[in-house]
């Protein structure tokens, strides 16, 4: 029983280390991806990484911990749920949503001090084609595992 623990425990700790090498490759190649195409000056890219960076931490935060929150509970909850309860995790999901915009808008005022419009559009641009060629290379993979 000790064995079967501990196996259990050895391999569920190897799954979520894959899963971070995972996400840390896929976050180079997002960076390598927008560096190249934003070709930032050195100045630029010193500037540029921390406020990016920390942008990418706040968003994920919201996207994937309160709203992914809120959509667990709507779904885990929906049978038994009253409209009142319903009502606030309309709100809930509101305030989330709300949050992101403002965050994005920050995003582009602390940017625009300093890159010029047209990169900061660049790299809005990129990011949707990053996250597009991500996607078409997961459907890819999972074709051929298929």
């Amino acid at each position: 029983m000790k064995k079967l623990l501990l196996i259990l425990v050895l391999f569920s700790s190897l799954t979520m280390l894959a899963q971070k090498n995972k996400k840390d490759h896929i976050k180079s190649l997002k960076v390598a991806y927008i560096t190249e195409k934003l070709n930032l000056s050195s100045k630029e890219a010193q500037e540029f990484w921390p406020i990016y960076n920390t942008y990418e931490d706040n968003r994920s935060k919201i996207k994937h911990e309160e709203i992914r929150s809120i959509r667990n509970e709507i779904k885990s909850n929906f049978e038994a749920m009253t409209d009142e309860d319903a009502q606030v995790l309309i709100d809930k999901l509101n305030d989330s949503e709300i949050k992101l915009h403002e965050l994005e808008m920050d995003f582009s005022k602390e940017l625009s001090k300093i890159l010029p419009p047209k990169k900061i559009i660049l790299l809005k641009v990129s990011e949707e084609d990053f996250k597009r060629k991500m996607f078409e290379e997961f459907k890819k993979r999972r074709k051929e595992k298929s």
